[in-house]
């Protein structure tokens, strides 16, 4: 399946059934915080991401329970390769400098970072 952008909305309840592992939609509406969105507002987007292969759900009489079908492990990974391919040219290194440049990044922040990178490398020998 090709993943597809999420709206912010999507992404929000995304979020909560990764939390969850699987809910109603009484239980996610739950979870959002205030102001929270109309019960049916909540429903129309679970039937969005289930018609978009996001989700799907066990019935039981009238009850839904839904659950992901999509890792959040998946979702980041799609979402940092198309950050990368759009805006740094594939560049790890562009995007790095970019974060420390953008969050302003102290030496030891710098040194965790670069400590960080030290053990990848070893654990790749």
């Amino acid at each position: 399946m090709t993943l597809k952008e999420l709206t912010k909305a999507e992404e929000q309840i995304m979020q909560i059934l990764w939390q969850l592992n699987e809910g109603i939609v009484k239980d996610i509406l739950e979870q959002m915080p205030d102001p929270k969105p109309a019960y049916n507002t909540v429903s129309t987007v679970v039937r969005v991401l289930e018609g978009k292969g996001f989700i799907d759900h066990k019935a039981y009489g009238n009850s839904h329970v839904y659950f992901p079908l999509i890792s959040e492990a998946d979702y980041k990974k799609f979402s940092v390769d198309k950050l990368m391919t759009s805006y740094f040219d594939n560049s790890y290194k562009s995007l790095v400098s970019f974060i420390a440049d953008e969050n302003k990044l102290g030496v030891k922040e710098l040194d965790e970072l670069s400590a960080l990178i030290e053990k990848l490398k070893a654990e790749k020998k």
